[in-house]
């Protein structure tokens, strides 16, 4: 069962540390950083906006220099064609520095925020799937290995929308409830589906009785820890023999 810290579950952090989880905090953070960065674009197409007819200025002393220049000529000194020239050209040179300028603050500004949002939902999302393992009624009661190695066989069938738990078929779609129809299975249903159709389920769940012609030990005569037959053995994956070598099981020729 998780541990709980004034109400919230426990997680043990990768250097050993406790912390518990608020959720709600989180799910709350995230929402407030996805109206803080639609405020910032937002505001920055509001600047490039306001300034796009100024496209072209590069130096905002140039552009001030013109405007106090603009100021003192006289009339009839515009005369000279390269003098208009020089105002319009440093005008236009001061407002695209400030567009750029302002542009690169907000993509800098958003960009930071979404690394945040995304590092928020994936540590949510995890704690979720995570915390589904971790206090699972089943594993504790049915499976030989731990929650952590189940996580390991089993964590990818699972993934997190809008906060909530879905279970995946193989091939990527949604595992259905058989008895709350048109609803996703809850964890402990679905977790019952993926490993009734797991090849060697056997080696995963106490007592299992697995009995005939190339069929494993079970676990209550194997001093509680399953075994597989040597052919078994040979030809389960890589990451299945991981699996039930973490899990203390036995190979027996």
């Amino acid at each position: 069962m998780v541990a709980l810290q004034d109400g919230k579950p426990v997680y043990v952090l990768d250097d050993g540390r406790e912390v518990a989880h608020d959720a709600a905090a989180t799910v709350a953070t995230i929402s407030r950083l996805n109206g803080e960065a639609k405020a910032h674009r937002e505001a920055k197409e509001a600047i490039e906006a306001k300034y796009k007819p100024f496209e072209g200025i590069e130096s905002a002393d140039d552009a001030r220099k013109a405007l106090e220049l603009a100021k003192n000529i006289k009339d009839g000194d515009l005369i000279q064609a390269g003098k208009v020239q020089e105002i319009k050209d440093a005008a236009a040179a001061s407002a695209k520095q400030a567009v750029a300028d302002a542009t690169r603050a907000a993509e800098a500004r958003e960009k930071a925020l979404a690394e945040q949002n995304a590092k928020l939902t994936s540590d949510l999302n995890n704690h979720i799937i995570g915390g589904s393992f971790a206090s699972s009624k089943f594993i504790a009661e049915k499976m030989i290995i731990p929650p952590d190695i189940a996580q390991k066989v089993f964590g990818d069938r699972f993934k997190v929308d809008g906060g909530k738990l879905v279970p995946l078929n193989p091939d990527g779609t949604p595992i259905f409830s058989a008895t709350d129809h048109g609803n996703h299975a809850s964890f402990e249903e679905a977790l019952q589906v993926m490993i009734n159709q797991y090849p060697n389920k056997d080696m995963l769940l106490k007592g299992s009785g697995a009995s005939g012609s190339g069929a494993g030990q079970s676990a209550q005569n194997t001093g509680g820890k399953a075994s597989v037959t040597r052919a078994q053995w040979d030809a389960m994956p890589q990451g299945d023999r991981m699996a039930h070598s973490k899990a203390g099981g036995l190979v027996s020729d």
